[in-house]
């Protein structure tokens, strides 16, 4: 996993968590990795991993099972998709309008653009 300078590495690591669950790599319900393994993985420090976990876990994506490890439940995907909603549409959002309006983009051409990514990277979804 390549990190960033610019957002904590305990919060990249909870988005990337994040982004696997919603691929679907770890199913609803199942055992997440542990925090050693996911260190090990990711080649980060497993405070930094346990940090992560304690942050999704108050923000209600995975929970703990004592002496069995962290788990997720069946509305751990929907809980996910509302937070990053919200935090595109309150934080990227805004940045994202300003450039289209500063390069006179317009909003057919963005759909345009759109639909060729969808077709290109997602066309079983079509």
């Amino acid at each position: 996993m390549e990190f960033k300078d610019k957002q904590s590495i305990y919060l990249q690591i909870a988005d990337y968590i994040c982004e696997q669950l919603l691929l679907g790599k770890w199913p609803p319900g199942e055992r997440i990795p542990s925090v050693r393994d996911l260190a090990s993985t990711l080649e980060v420090n497993p405070n930094t991993v346990m940090r992560t976990y304690e942050y999704l876990q108050g923000n209600n994506i995975i929970y703990n099972k004592r002496g069995v490890g962290y788990f997720t439940d069946d509305q751990t995907n929907k809980r996910i998709l509302e937070s990053r909603k919200e935090r595109f549409m309150e934080s990227e959002l805004p940045d994202f309008f300003r450039t289209l309006y500063l390069l006179d983009i317009s909003i057919e051409e963005l759909q345009k653009r759109y639909k060729t990514f969808i077709e290109t990277t997602h066309p079983a979804t079509l």
